[in-house]
């Protein structure tokens, strides 16, 4: 038997015991002949590649490797510059920035599919870089000048929210009540703070903290606290019904406003003219520096207590939020309210103008509706709604960029901040036990402050305080084209 027949015999011993390989393909092909058996080549046409290797794509994992990343910009960021990388070395494109495709809600996916190895001359259209992106002879870099400007551009540095609050002070006998406004930040950098029948004044500066007045006396508590533009003086809204008004340098009473039944709720300066939000539905305009006996301008429209109010940021317009589930917007010259808005399904506590957006009011609902609201009332069109998913109490907008802070109560206690338009969760906070009832924005328009029935307040860094380079006009405001 001659030597070759004896390897012939042996191999294909060997191959009818081998009948598949890893991948469960044909491991080997019948030779032609039996003469021509010095090599057999494994056929791999028939494999799935992608099933053998597990390398099909996770849609699960790749949804929570999402949401990781989109909270953190940082890394959305440097993913993208090495994808970016890759293609310019292997595919020779000659991407410089990252521009949109680092938009954090963007995936990279290749523009055209092309072989890493190929077995051919490539045409003419393929044969790049040019002389414009070739490496100089003198570089010592072995990426291409393409990927030298990538790297190379600068990039916005991720802003980070701190989850814990910066500082934390005790707030005895603050109470635990919804429909009341009890924390307000002037200003000149002082907090007044509501508790029980006194009112406090700290001083963010200083961390003095003084007591304004005691309405224990009287039998009387407190229910509501507002500082004046200029910071000068407070207003202080009782349960009896009437208005203090104090002025802080000299720790005196300067005015008291009556004309309301019921428990004041609500107040909101405009210039030297105060306006109030009671129990009793009513909402008073007086002006501080007239006697008391002048008479007042009554509002008329809640059918239950006014537990929100707040001036526009150009001082033409009033919105007031009521425990009848309504919004109103009223204006200087009308008795009646110009818009209403009846969207909500609970009570409507939390209003804030954006003073970025003109005529952009941002409102959120109570317990049975969680729901923050955006209306345009330059032409009285609801917009934008977000469910947050708890009871809305409070809401405050960024003065240096297009955000907002929204405070929570039932069931989650938490501070949310939120990018608009886009409505996206920056940053989510928690520490307060109880609903997160009351919320005062630092006079510097970085910090907050919110309050709780678990008698704390709580100091927290939120807001940036360089204006946004991407900031979006809005198309409704009369005076950006002047400024």
């Amino acid at each position: 038997m001659s030597f070759e027949n004896i390897d012939d015999r042996i191999f294909r011993q060997l191959k009818l015991s081998v009948s598949k390989d890893l991948f469960g393909a044909k491991t080997y092909q019948e030779p032609r002949t039996s003469a021509n058996c010095d090599r057999f080549i494994p056929c791999r046409a028939g494999n799935n590649w992608e099933t053998s290797f597990a390398t099909l794509p996770d849609t699960n994992k790749n949804s929570q490797t999402g949401k990781k990343t989109r909270e953190t910009g940082e890394n959305t960021r440097d993913s993208s510059v090495y994808n970016i990388l890759l293609r310019n070395e292997l595919f020779g494109e000659n991407t410089e920035d990252v521009k949109s495709q680092c938009d954090e809600r963007q995936v990279l996916t290749p523009v055209k599919s092309r072989n890493l190895f190929r077995y051919g001359t490539p045409s003419k259209m393929e044969k790049t870089p040019t002389n414009k992106f070739q490496s100089s002879p003198y570089s010592m870099s072995p990426l291409s000048v393409s990927s030298q400007r990538l790297l190379r551009s600068p990039h916005k540095a991720t802003r980070k929210i701190s989850r814990i609050p910066f500082k934390v002070l005790d707030a005895p006998e603050l109470q635990d009540d919804f429909y009341l406004n009890l924390v307000d930040w002037s200003v000149q950098n002082v907090l007044s703070v509501g508790l029980g029948s006194c009112v406090y004044l700290w001083s963010a500066c200083t961390s003095q903290v003084t007591r304004l007045c005691d309405l224990s006396a009287d039998g009387n508590v407190v229910t509501s606290v507002a500082w004046s533009e200029r910071g000068h003086l407070v207003a202080v809204g009782t349960h009896h019904g009437y208005v203090t008004v104090w002025d802080v340098s000299v720790n005196k009473q300067v005015n008291k406003l009556q004309g309301h039944s019921a428990r004041v709720g609500a107040l909101a300066w405009n210039g030297d003219v105060l306006s109030s939000g009671s129990r009793d539905r009513l909402i008073l305009q007086r002006d501080t520096r007239t006697p008391p006996t002048v008479t007042e301008r009554r509002l008329v429209g809640h059918r239950q207590e006014v537990c929100g109010l707040k001036w526009s940021p150009d001082n033409q317009y009033l919105a007031s939020g009521g425990n009848d589930n309504r919004l109103y917007v009223w204006n200087m010259q009308s008795l009646s309210p110009v818009q209403t808005y009846t969207d909500h399904l609970a009570a409507v506590k939390a209003i804030a103008w954006s003073p970025h957006h003109h005529g952009l009011l941002a409102s959120g609902g109570g317990t049975a509706d969680r729901c923050i609201r955006f209306w345009n009332t330059l032409t009285g069109q609801p917009m934008q709604s977000v469910d947050t998913g708890s009871q809305v109490c409070n809401l405050a907008w960024s003065k240096h960029s297009s955000e907002l802070v929204s405070t929570h109560g039932y069931s989650q206690n938490q501070i949310l901040v939120w990018k608009y338009p886009s409505l996206t969760q920056v940053a989510k906070l928690t520490g307060h036990s109880y609903r997160v009832l009351y919320l005062a924005l630092s006079p510097d328009g970085e910090a907050i402050v919110t309050g709780a029935g678990d008698e704390t307040l709580r100091f927290w860094n939120v807001f940036s305080k360089a204006r946004s380079q991407k900031e979006t006009r809005s198309v409704l405001s009369l005076y950006t084209g002047i400024r």
